[in-house]
């Protein structure tokens, strides 16, 4: 069949389409540079690999520039009345050792904001605790009961510690699907940092309910809170180009999004019967249970039919940010594992070919920081060969 103009379909042929183009031109002009003086083993391999991170560089330029566009139309649209609920929903914030006194300040602001749009009562929150110092655990159940206390509204706040933390965060969650999930349509999950406006929560727990085909519906969160200078330029850069980079994934990827771990609402029986998580064979550090959890599920529930969607255009989703460098290093040391364990996931059958490619790009995020070492190499290495020696007089050609 014919793909409708503006489909996703004619979306992703018009992206794969001039990222091909622009590295066909991008390659033979890097091609003319590197003929002088034959064109050898090394020259290839430089050619090959400018190919690769031109590609590279080129997908993620046109498909912010379409988010560009799209984020400028986004803003001169007015908001929708909001929408009637019917489902309930449970909210989950799973923690690790965190500050109890952030995390449950943090659900007790969105259950404020859920009491002042008058859907509280269809809102149930979980404080699902993998902590294993028992002084952070002893205060994290005593902040949840004068919670509840405090609040007046006993019944919307639930804490849970389990006795061993099986597969980190998302055994966490797998756990509490088999044993509550069964009493909710829909679970927003949190992350420590989390924050969300209840108007936010209201409208995904409404698209949820429109759409009986949606697995999954994703915000995009913006970073909040930065004090240090390192926090702040984060938090700048986010402000910037988060929404078109959001918005222009959103364009091309349709029903087959991403899942980015957190600030999003998935179908909870949609994902029990679909997202449980293979452990990968071998040792570490890529064997055992996948860390970065997220792109995989995404890609299972769209294996099993469900749509995954990004709903870029949502504000009143927040997160916060490392404050300093070796914080990030930190993160970014496990999301890298995490992220290279998805070759193992990669060739798994059934699974939609956008899903592959949110998974190789996850990969080459990573991937491309030795690849760009290998081209500045192969680079030093043609530059010395098309070097005329001393006393070997002028090159030809």
């Amino acid at each position: 069949a014919r793909a409708e103009l503006g489909s996703p379909t004619w979306r992703r042929a018009l992206l794969i389409g001039m990222t091909a183009a622009m590295t066909a031109a991008a390659g033979l002009s890097m091609a003319d540079l590197l003929a002088p003086g034959g064109f050898g083993p090394a020259d290839a391999g430089m050619l090959a690999l400018f190919c690769i991170l031109f590609a590279w560089i080129a997908f993620a330029f046109l498909s912010a520039a379409a988010g560009l566009v799209l984020s400028w139309r986004a803003a001169q649209a007015r908001w929708s009345a909001r929408p009637v609920i019917l489902t309930r929903t449970a909210l989950l914030a799973p923690v690790y050792n965190e500050d109890p006194g952030r995390v449950l300040a943090g659900v007790e602001a969105i259950h404020e904001d859920l009491a002042a749009c008058g859907v509280a009562e269809l809102y149930d929150i979980y404080v699902l605790s993998d902590t294993r110092d028992p002084d952070i655990a002893r205060a994290e159940a005593t902040g949840v009961l004068r919670l509840r206390a405090r609040t007046g509204a006993p019944d919307r706040f639930f804490y849970r510690r389990r006795a061993m933390n099986r597969d980190k965060k998302a055994g966490n969650i797998a756990d509490w699907v088999r044993q509550f999930g069964a009493g909710y349509e829909g679970m927003v999950i949190l992350d420590a940092d989390s924050l969300m406006s209840g108007d936010t929560l209201v409208r995904l727990t409404a698209a949820l309910e429109a759409d009986p085909k949606a697995g999954l519906i994703q915000t995009l969160p913006t970073i909040i809170n930065g004090e240090t200078l390192f926090a702040r330029m984060q938090q700048f850069a986010g402000r910037v180009f988060g929404p078109s980079v959001a918005q222009g994934q959103a364009w091309w990827s349709g029903a087959e999004g991403n899942y980015w771990g957190h600030n999003a609402i998935i179908r909870t029986r949609a994902f029990a019967a679909c997202a449980g998580l293979p452990h990968i064979g071998g040792g570490k550090p890529f064997g055992g249970h996948i860390l970065s959890h997220d792109f995989v599920e995404a890609a299972l529930l769209r294996r099993g039919g469900w749509a995954v969607r990004m709903a870029a255009h949502l504000e009143g989703s927040y997160e916060e940010a490392p404050p300093s460098l070796p914080d990030m290093a930190v993160r970014d040391r496990r999301w890298c594992q995490g992220n290279l364990q998805h070759a193992a996931v990669l060739p798994a059958r059934g699974l939609h070919w956008v899903s592959r490619l949110h998974l190789a790009r996850g990969i080459l995020s990573y991937a491309t920081a030795p690849l760009w070492l290998g081209f500045l190499v192969l680079g030093a290495l043609v530059w010395a060969q098309q070097r005329p020696f001393p006393g070997a007089g002028s090159p030809t050609g």
